[in-house]
């Protein structure tokens, strides 16, 4: 089903200051190109001024930036006086980035370019889900994208349902991908591909997606939760994703929402996963007789099937009480849903959600606490394919620059483990 993108807001500036020659020239890259993608055109007198670097380092940079064919020289600026300055310019063709969404049922593929911009999008039902049919298919659906464009392939981001590592939680079942115990993703890929492979989960993916294309663009701390075979959550804090020390911050699928309720395949019960989730929905259907699909789940929210209003009414009671957990937590701006749920039953999720004391209970607030997301199904495979695009693009800002910083960034985030293996 096709998607549609929102217009791409133009990025929220940001700069981090240049090093002079003797300290970093990958991170004096980096801070040219991140200028250039949040400002637009500028010259080299400009560029030195920004980051604080000689006139003479950004030149360097530029023209090590043009042979590779990573700018545009757009020739000499109009003005009233004077010799008008050279313009560059990010060269939306100079590179693409490849974003993959494994899912238990389908593989979602995406291509950006180097200017940000969706170039493709398609998706596949998967019948095998197992690494050995997978990681093939995978690499050549690379090879035939980057036959399609000829542009130099940046690298590939990778996300997959979590929890990375966790034996107590990753027992195989509806939500889980078979198999995967033990598999270095990113390194298997990387050796058949012959790029950088970037490996991440689907909620923070999805928060990285609805930053740079959805909800989250003029937003620095928001939480997002992730529908997709389970549930998770994605936070962006202070335009940073959390992480976690192992990739696994967000896993509130687990969290246990009814104390002695519906048994979880994780051992506990009562976990949010069990009531709110496309497995739950699907676990409810089934008795009716009744197939999970988008379309068939778009048709009955639309007659207002009294069997679908049951469960949004049940699921948004569950989703209620995380909600107000994360307020308190975390201190968002607002909340956004979004996943492989139709726009149409997230609303009615949204409308039907019973708010509880939190610190997000202010009279005056400039943003709802709860909203939808704008990228639909496509935010995680959109955060995928953004991962490779913004480990090359931006700086990342350490400790020792921060005197020397203005922060204002739409988005940093930190390069996925060196090896991400799934369990």
């Amino acid at each position: 089903m096709p998607v549609s993108i929102p217009p791409k807001a133009k990025s929220r500036p940001r700069f981090t200051l240049g090093k002079n020659p003797g300290r970093s020239r990958s991170h004096n890259r980096k801070v040219v190109l991140d200028l250039l993608r949040g400002h637009g055109p500028l010259g080299r007198k400009e560029l030195a001024d920004m980051t604080q670097l000689t006139t003479q380092a950004v030149a360097n940079i530029i023209d090590e930036l043009l042979a590779e064919n990573l700018l545009l020289n757009l020739g000499r600026r109009r003005s009233g006086r004077g010799q008008p300055p050279i313009q560059f310019a990010i060269n939306p063709d100079g590179a693409i980035t490849i974003g993959i969404e494994v899912s238990v049922t389908e593989m979602v593929t995406s291509v950006l370019d180097l200017g940000g911009n969706l170039r493709h999008e398609s998706r596949v039902a998967l019948d095998d889900a197992r690494p050995d049919a997978l990681i093939p298919k995978i690499a050549d659906k690379v090879a035939n994208l980057r036959g399609i464009f000829g542009a130099n392939l940046m690298g590939v981001g990778v996300v997959m349902p979590g929890p990375f590592e966790i034996e107590g939680l990753s027992g195989v079942g509806p939500t889980t991908l078979p198999g995967w115990a033990g598999v270095d993703v990113a390194d298997r890929l990387s050796t058949l591909i012959g790029v950088p492979v970037q490996v991440e989960n689907d909620a923070n993916a999805a928060a990285i997606g609805e930053t740079l294309f959805g909800a989250g663009q003029s937003l620095s701390n928001f939480c997002l939760i992730y529908f997709g075979a389970g549930v998770g959550l994605g936070v962006i804090a202070d335009n940073l994703p959390i992480r976690g020390a192992f990739g696994n911050a967000g896993e509130i699928g687990h969290i246990i929402v009814a104390p002695g309720g519906r048994p979880c395949l994780c051992g506990q019960s009562g976990c949010l996963e069990q009531y709110v989730s496309l497995h739950a929905l699907r676990e409810h259907l089934t008795p009716h007789g009744i197939e999970a699909d988008f379309a068939t789940l778009e048709a009955l929210q639309r007659d207002n099937a009294p069997v679908i209003s049951n469960w949004i009414g049940s699921a948004a009671a569950h989703l209620s009480t995380m909600i107000g957990i994360l307020e308190n937590i975390f201190d968002p701006q607002t909340v956004i849903l979004g996943g492989a749920l139709p726009d149409s039953i997230i609303d009615s999720l949204i409308e039907h959600l019973s708010f509880g004391p939190s610190v997000a209970n202010r009279s005056q607030r400039a943003q709802p606490r709860v909203t939808r997301g704008q990228t639909g199904q496509l935010t995680a495979a959109l955060g995928a394919a953004s991962l490779p695009l913004f480990e090359a693009m931006i700086p990342q800002l350490d400790l020792s620059d921060a005197a020397g910083s203005v922060p204002a960034s739409p988005l940093v985030p930190r390069p996925a483990p060196a090896k991400a293996s799934m369990r």
